[in-house]
């Protein structure tokens, strides 16, 4: 994986675009869920989302390596893409995005205003991801995979700001797409020696990564229908399950119901707009009230590229009944 130097290497790489997100402790939270929390807001980086750290880093280093490299394409379900946009766009790069048929309208529209070509392919991301596999093997482009070492390094940094912002934190929540995101947590957590526990969520409509972490050993799913569309995913990474299970204390199911009931806490509570995936950390943070009750933990708001509809009729109506 990669040393503390080059984690910060990294880190001073990314703050050159991508400047650290703050991580507050929220009042109305602590009251909430009877503890003191802590939320890192991934929501407030240039792209809305945590994945840009990874995008920057991971350009960076290919044309390093591949410094004459015609294009690149993708998989995304939004938030990937959107970061990979803008850092293409500023190596001067044509990019290609596959996602699947109904996407998110408007993080398809982030992803072409960020200069890159958008198609809609497949029921879900891991047929989008296989398509744009084959799209760069028959154009001579580089794929670029959702989970790599480049793109783990770079999302760490946001660990890295958080884990020495804040002393002391007794478990953190981290939502599961790929898995980029939390290996990233556990690997900064390891270097810097602490004993902070790191607890993964998926939603229980797409909990292939649960599932395998229980059971030690790949097991896909044939679904991942849920509206938290950052952790739709049916195919874990054999990469990324070996380093959850050997650095994550276990990972939380919750449901769409759980998750909309988040989105509205933390606009309730901090007036912080949250995409499914990333309110998803605080809805198992609410269903372990009890765990955590006088504790010092931490919620990944990991992105806010939601559409204006979808949250509007969450905020309308947070249980679901009028759907």
């Amino acid at each position: 994986m990669f040393d503390l130097a080059a984690l910060r290497q990294a880190a001073d790489l990314i703050h050159q675009s991508v400047p650290p997100t703050p991580q507050h402790p929220w009042p109305l939270l602590a009251q909430r869920l009877g503890c003191e929390v802590w939320v890192k807001h991934e929501n407030h980086t240039p792209a809305g989302a945590f994945k840009v750290r990874g995008g920057v880093l991971y350009v960076n280093e290919l044309l390093k390596r591949e410094p004459k490299v015609p294009g690149l394409v993708t998989a995304t379900r939004g938030n990937h893409g959107i970061s990979l946009a803008m850092a293409a766009r500023k190596a001067g790069l044509r990019l290609q995005v596959l996602v699947p048929e109904g996407n998110s309208a408007e993080k398809n529209a982030a992803m072409r205003a960020g200069g890159a070509e958008v198609i809609e392919f497949g029921r879900d991301f891991d047929t989008a991801r296989q398509k744009a596999a084959q799209f760069a093997e028959a154009n001579g482009w580089h794929f670029v995979p959702s989970l790599h070492p480049d793109l783990i390094r770079g999302v760490a940094t946001y660990a890295l700001e958080l884990l020495e912002a804040v002393p002391d934190l007794r478990r953190i929540y981290v939502p599961i797409g790929l898995g980029s995101g939390i290996c990233g947590m556990i690997r900064t957590r390891d270097l810097l020696g602490l004993e902070t526990e790191i607890i993964g969520v998926v939603s229980s409509a797409a909990d292939a990564y649960a599932s395998s972490f229980e059971q030690g050993r790949i097991v896909c799913t044939e679904t991942a229908d849920t509206f938290a569309d950052g952790m739709a995913c049916r195919i874990p990474a054999p990469e990324a399950l070996e380093i959850i299970r050997a650095g994550a204390a276990r990972i939380v199911r919750v449901d769409d119901a759980a998750i909309r009931r988040a989105i509205v806490a933390l606009h309730e509570d901090t007036h912080n707009l949250a995409e499914g995936a990333g309110a998803a950390a605080l809805a198992a943070a609410m269903q372990e009230r009890e765990r955590n009750r006088g504790e010092r933990i931490a919620v990944v708001l990991s992105g806010a590229n939601i559409d204006r509809r979808l949250l509007a009729s969450i905020l309308a109506d947070p249980t679901g009944a009028a759907a």
